[in-house]
């Protein structure tokens, strides 16, 4: 699995054995250059959601619900689960356990697949202190096997471990029937996500632990428009005939 965030991205994606793409709240990040993830909303998870689905059709679609969108009434929950559901999502995913069963029982019970997240958790990260691995104490880990256990109890189809000791997120994983989805918690899961962005190198200064650079993303753009604007003003762009009309 891997994030995705618009129709030009998705559009590549679509031809690659990638099995499920995620439009993250990271777009709140990664797109609109906030500090936190707090700041992604339904219209901007909406909006995402509509181009994704559009550009890759036939790929497993799980859309997050942002922050607080589903921790008021079970109305609002439904409604807003409503519209992600409407601009294309397949699933959609919510950070956590605690007080959040009901809801993902409903949610299920409604006909709608829920993906669940533990470990650390974005939109509680004031909460934790900052973003910091989860599970190192015995209090932890305990935590995160009964959340994990309560999570797949209430019907969810997989759950997203993030930042967890390696050993920790094997044992949730052989712990629980439904497959575990890791990021930054070792290669004992049954399958892995990354930010799209992260592992094509286009976040320049970007240095986490858990993400892979598979090309230098941002030097092969910069390096593509810099080349443009020199033939430009070289004018060897654009070449009679080749790039212009007759």
């Amino acid at each position: 699995m891997v994030t995705c965030y618009d129709f030009s991205m998705a559009r590549i994606l679509a031809e690659t054995s990638v099995d499920c793409l995620l439009v993250g709240d990271s777009a709140a990040m990664v797109m609109h250059g906030y500090s936190d993830t707090i700041h992604a909303t339904m219209s901007i998870m909406a909006l995402h959601t509509k181009a994704v689905a559009k550009g890759a059709p036939d790929k497993f679609l799980i859309a997050d619900m942002p922050f607080l969108s589903y921790r008021k009434e079970l109305s609002d929950t439904m409604d807003n689960v409503d519209v992600l559901m409407k601009a294309g999502a397949h699933a959609v995913k919510l950070e956590g356990a605690e007080g959040n069963l009901e809801t993902i029982r409903t949610l299920v019970q409604s006909g709608v697949p829920v993906m669940g997240h533990l470990g650390l958790t974005p939109q509680s990260v004031h909460v934790l202190g900052g973003y910091k691995v989860q599970g190192r104490t015995e209090q932890g880990r305990q935590a995160l096997m009964k959340h994990a256990a309560e999570l797949e109890q209430s019907g969810c189809f997989a759950i997203v471990l993030e930042c967890i000791p390696s050993a920790l997120a094997g044992e949730i994983t052989r712990g629980v029937s439904i497959p575990t989805i890791g990021i930054g918690s070792g290669p004992d899961t049954d399958g892995q996500v990354l930010v799209l962005q992260d592992l094509l190198g286009m976040q320049k200064g970007l240095k986490l632990k858990f993400v892979k650079t598979y090309v230098d993303g941002h030097s092969v753009i910069k390096d593509a428009v810099e080349q443009y604007c020199q033939e430009v003003v070289g004018r060897a762009f654009p070449v009679p005939n080749d790039h212009t009309f007759q």
